[in-house]
């Protein structure tokens, strides 16, 4: 099961340095599900994960939620 981030409400950069704080106390392999309001977050998320190492699982729209699944990644780099 995936651990849950809710950054509804919160704006660039707040969702990708909470979902970097909370995947730090992840396992690797872990998945870490975020969900998030800012429109900036499509675009701010899958880079992160990009430059950090952790894969991107799944990302989907739902309304005027963004909701990603991030897996922590065994070569994660500080971002």
């Amino acid at each position: 099961m995936a651990q849950e981030l809710d950054v509804s409400g919160l704006l660039c950069p707040l969702p990708v340095l909470k979902a970097r704080k909370a995947l730090q106390s992840l396992k690797i392999g872990d998945v870490l599900k975020v969900i998030a309001t800012d429109p900036a977050a499509a675009i701010d998320i899958p880079h992160f994960c990009n430059e950090a190492g952790h894969e991107l699982v799944s990302s989907t729209k739902a309304g005027e939620q963004l909701v990603f699944e991030i897996r922590r990644g065994e070569r994660a780099r500080p971002a």
